[in-house]
């Protein structure tokens, strides 16, 4: 299965990249798992993700929701402005 993530913010800040195509794993069928994936595949974000929204294909989404070929998955952690 292949999704595309984007990276808003922070989380891009973090990572270096706006956006990856990524050949996910079987073991990857929740958006939960798809948050442990990353978090393994990129170790910066171990324990920064707790506060970030999913939204899959523009929609937010909750981590109990699957993960479906094609997906694109949006991180986006909260946003401060005054």
């Amino acid at each position: 299965m292949s999704v595309q993530i984007l990276y808003f913010a922070k989380i891009r800040d973090l990572i270096g990249k706006a956006e990856e195509v990524l050949v996910l794993p079987e073991s990857v069928t929740k958006l939960s798992d798809l948050v442990g994936y990353l978090t393994n595949l990129h170790p910066v974000l171990k324990g920064r993700l707790g506060s970030v929204r999913l939204a899959r294909n523009e929609t937010f989404a909750s981590l109990s929701e699957p993960v479906a070929d094609g997906d694109t998955i949006a991180l986006i952690p909260p946003v401060a402005g005054g």
